[in-house]
């Protein structure tokens, strides 16, 4: 996957957070929307850690196809 396909993904993820964000808004999510947009979330916060992995890799030099998908409880406990 290259850099291109990682920004395609998160803006595919953004567009249907967005709409769920909508729905909720508005008082018509489902609970299984909510669930969807929470799952949203970290999906979003793992494309962003692999995009940035990516950049770095190739600013450091390094191949950026070695950047790998980081589990949910590394990418959401950075600030923890």
């Amino acid at each position: 996957m290259d850099d291109r396909n990682v920004i395609e993904r998160i803006n595919e993820l953004a567009r249907e957070e967005h709409e769920l964000f909508e729905r909720e808004s508005r008082g018509e999510a489902t609970d299984a929307e909510r669930e969807r947009i929470k799952g949203l979330q970290v999906t979003l916060d793992q494309c962003w850690d692999l995009l940035h992995q990516r950049r770095a890799r190739r600013n450091a030099g390094l191949d950026p196809d070695g950047a790998q998908v980081r589990d949910e409880r590394t990418v959401e406990g950075y600030l923890s």
